[in-house]
């Protein structure tokens, strides 16, 4: 993570678990600025898999390439939307099933988050579904250096993450809309947009919008 941040302190005035200390973790783009310029389409998958009693999320890190700005970034699999893709489901099993060898048939579709609307003016399609336990990735070596699964239980501990705010931004802006950046997991550190990602899927699963049972974790059938 070579971008400069500093770590934003909690507002004192707000009470331990009051809504407004969580102020921003919600957000569906990485800046307080609407875009101007059109939005290209994307979509990722965000892979759920149950193994060893609980549920994980399935992460990619980016393979190094200095033409790519999301170089070495931890990610879910996905990409650009293209002309022949008819949804964005589509779009996210196509790009799982190039970079990690997931295949379509191995996953059963829960829904969509909210579109999300990155730096890049890419508007991302979060969908979410659940892996079957078998499955091995094979990594598309161009594409991808590492998959790896970080626990739900952890990812929803409070005290695994942190706000940050980026430079030159105002103390104002930056606690409204603050980038999202977890702890070393595994070596791994997750961060930005698929960081903010995780945290929306959660609330959906909180909420009820997503369900996960385990019963659900060995039921994966073809679509």
């Amino acid at each position: 993570m070579n971008t400069e941040l500093t770590i934003l302190e909690d507002d004192p005035d707000d009470a331990a678990g009051d809504d407004k200390a969580d102020e921003g973790l919600h957000h569906n783009s990485d800046i307080p600025e609407a875009s101007s310029g059109p939005l290209r389409q994307a979509a990722v998958l965000v892979p759920l898999i149950y193994h060893n009693a609980n549920w994980h999320i399935q992460f990619i890190r980016r393979a190094a390439n200095q033409a790519d700005r999301h170089s070495g970034q931890v990610a879910f699999p996905g990409g650009r939307q293209e002309p022949e893709d008819a949804s964005p489901e589509i779009t996210a099993l196509r790009e799982a099933e190039e970079e990690i060898g997931l295949p379509s048939a191995s996953v059963r579709i829960l829904g969509r988050l909210a579109d999300y609307r990155t730096i890049s003016n890419y508007a991302v399609t979060p969908v979410v579904g659940i892996v079957d336990q078998t499955f091995t990735p094979v990594l598309q070596a161009s594409e991808v250096a590492r998959a790896f699964t970080i626990p739900l239980d952890w990812l929803r501990q409070r005290s695994n993450f942190t706000r940050r705010a980026r430079a030159n931004m105002d103390p104002a802006s930056a606690r409204r809309h603050p980038v999202i950046v977890y702890e070393d997991y595994d070596g791994e550190v997750l961060w930005g947009a698929t960081a903010r990602m995780t945290l929306n899927c959660l609330r959906a699963i909180n909420d009820g919008e997503i369900v996960l049972t385990t019963h659900s974790a060995h039921s994966v059938s073809k679509h």
